[in-house]
């Protein structure tokens, strides 16, 4: 299990962003000529870690918990644009302060009992809002600087009011979102505790439960789960979309998600025809698209995917509860200084991380917030940027006092070789910073982890720089409020105390942290889309002047999807599956 604090910045991404990121999805295993049903294979590279979706502590365990999950509303893959779901329609009152959703008549769960506003308030009210239950998501739910939450109260058993204290902009993209749970099944599990005092709901719907125990409103309920294999999903009869005549959505009848750790094991699965889609890394890219015609597939091409990667440094200055710093003091010196930041970010050659290890099929990220969004500021429109000049770097570091010595070995003003860990999860990139930063007289140790052993060093602080990355992510900026707000709970350059841990000493939050705090209060609340584009422009201008994140490459969204998949309207926002419930599969 991971550790807490990452917990709950997962799950604060599973949920709020709950996007279908363009990341190894192929399958295998479960297909044979005479299938009776018609299905779609894919897969995810590691096991589902839980069920139930306001708990789930993995990136991947989406592609199981989105298609029997639904929010009141829904994101349009296409176009970014909120979009009715459980709820047929909203109203903003005058002043900006309430909200009323009204649900779908007839709404049902998938174990076929009645879906109305009770579940609404309960799923707000008893699970995202309950201090006792680590959800990330409160972090973006939080209202102005007193940090407080929407109220939630039921009118009738279709409509439901949120109200708030101030004007919230981003309120009806991300409170809606949430998937909705259900009261019949849960509630018992939110009044009892265990033998450790924690609430019964936090072992609730794991994947050790009986899979058909676990209830959704999605268009596909669980019937099977086979650890390390796969999980197979059916179409949920009681799901309420239909067609332009009248159909039961989804048409498709099963999904198997398979588990296949491998991206080779994916390749092979995928061009012996055992899968239906895979998402096409660049190094796969020529060799599938020479056997495109041949293999009955077409690679869709989105454009730069919906996600952020970096190198990060760890600039907590604060002590352990033994009086311990977390970071080296020596190399803490070097972090803080702004100018070392910059001439590691002047170091690195974007551009040939881009052409060897993307094959060109990417390109070179500059911000905090993802082009695709309205409030993204580019380098045309003044955005700082750092292009590869290992000359500026060397400037940069002997005029903040570190020295180079005969053989371009490069110390600090105390005589302190320069030299740090990076935690990586996959070398590719990394390889290249490495040489890159060896250029200008920087070791750089790689350490390569499994992904939750990083969480685990992460959580504890324990680290000096890191390569990471936010898989998918929401156009509106406050997204990432949980990243850039120093309390955040995925603030991971600063983390600091976190309710549950063993408390930290001496914790300091930056000038420019306390700035960006600031802005992103001030974000959402002003209504006007100018002035917060103007808002978020000075935000981005601060996270480009101070780089706690050197921001690399986003590769292009590529997937490879059998020609027999009809109604695919494929996007970088949200991939080939964002529109699950209107996929179709031509008869074998």
């Amino acid at each position: 299990m991971a550790p807490l604090r990452w917990q709950r910045a997962c799950r604060a991404i599973a949920v709020l962003l709950s996007l279908w990121l363009a990341v190894a999805i192929a399958g295998c295993g479960d297909r044979t000529p005479t299938a009776a049903v018609s299905q779609l294979v894919f897969s995810i590279p590691s096991d589902p870690t839980t069920f139930n979706a306001p708990l789930n502590d993995s990136l991947y365990s989406r592609y199981v918990l989105r298609p029997i999950n639904e929010g009141l509303i829904d994101i349009d893959g296409l176009t970014g644009e909120v979009i009715p779901a459980l709820a047929e329609s909203w109203e903003i009152s005058d002043d900006r302060l309430r909200i009323i959703f009204t649900l779908r008549e007839g709404l049902q769960w998938s174990d076929g009992e009645p879906l109305t506003a009770s579940d609404v308030v309960f799923s707000y009210d008893k699970i995202y809002l309950n201090e006792k239950i680590p959800i990330g998501v409160r972090d973006i739910l939080r209202i102005g600087e007193s940090g407080t939450f929407p109220a939630v109260r039921k009118l009738d058993d279709r409509r439901v009011e949120f109200a708030v204290p101030e004007p919230f902009a981003p309120f009806l993209r991300f409170a809606g979102g949430l998937y909705i749970l259900p009261e019949h099944v849960l509630a018992s599990s939110l009044e009892d505790s265990d033998a450790g005092g924690n609430l019964k709901y936090l072992s609730t719907w794991t994947t050790g439960a009986d899979p058909r125990t676990v209830i959704g409103a999605g268009p596909y309920r669980i019937v099977r789960y086979v650890p390390s294999q796969r999980t197979i999903l059916e179409r949920n009869p009681y799901y309420w979309r239909k067609g332009k005549d009248g159909e039961p959505q989804p048409y498709i009848e099963r999904l198997v998600v398979q588990t296949i750790e491998s991206a080779d094991n994916q390749l092979i699965a995928f061009r012996t025809g055992d899968l239906d889609i895979l998402s096409v890394s660049p190094k796969q890219f020529r060799l599938l698209k020479r056997e495109e015609a041949r293999g009955g597939y077409t690679i869709y091409n989105g454009g730069p995917v919906n996600s952020k990667s970096f190198l990060t440094f760890n600039l907590n200055r604060a002590l352990d509860e033994n009086g311990t710093p977390f970071v080296d003091p020596v190399k803490q010196r070097w972090f803080q200084n702004k100018a070392f930041r910059q001439a590691v970010a002047y170091a690195i050659d974007r551009e040939q991380i881009k052409n060897t290890t993307y094959r060109g099929l990417g390109a070179i990220q500059h911000s905090p917030i993802v082009i695709q969004s309205p409030f993204y500021l580019s380098p045309e429109e003044g955005l700082k940027t750092y292009s590869y000049d290992p000359e500026r770097a060397h400037s940069l570091l002997t005029n903040a006092g570190f020295q180079y010595d005969a053989d371009g070995l490069l110390f600090d003003a105390d005589g302190n070789r320069v030299r740090f860990r990076m935690l990586v999860t996959r070398p590719d990139s990394a390889v290249q910073i490495v040489q890159d930063l060896e250029a200008i007289g920087i070791r750089t140790d790689l350490q390569v982890l499994q992904f939750n052993a990083m969480i685990k060093k992460l959580d504890r602080r324990d680290w000096d720089t890191c390569l990471l990355g936010f898989g998918g992510g929401s156009l509106d900026p406050h997204g990432g409020f949980n990243v850039w707000y120093s309390g955040g709970s995925l603030h991971t350059f600063n983390q600091g105390p976190i309710p549950g841990q063993p408390p930290i000493q001496g914790w300091e939050v930056s000038d420019w942290e306390r700035e960006i705090d600031r802005l992103f209060i001030a974000g959402v609340g002003e209504l006007d889309e100018e002035k917060r584009k103007a808002i978020y422009g000075e935000f981005q201008q601060i996270v480009a002047e101070q780089v706690p994140f050197i921001y690399l490459i986003n590769p292009l969204s590529l997937s490879a999807i059998r020609d027999r998949i009809q109604n695919i309207k494929y996007t970088a926002l949200d991939s080939a599956l964002w529109n699950l419930y209107e996929l179709d599969v031509e008869p074998e």
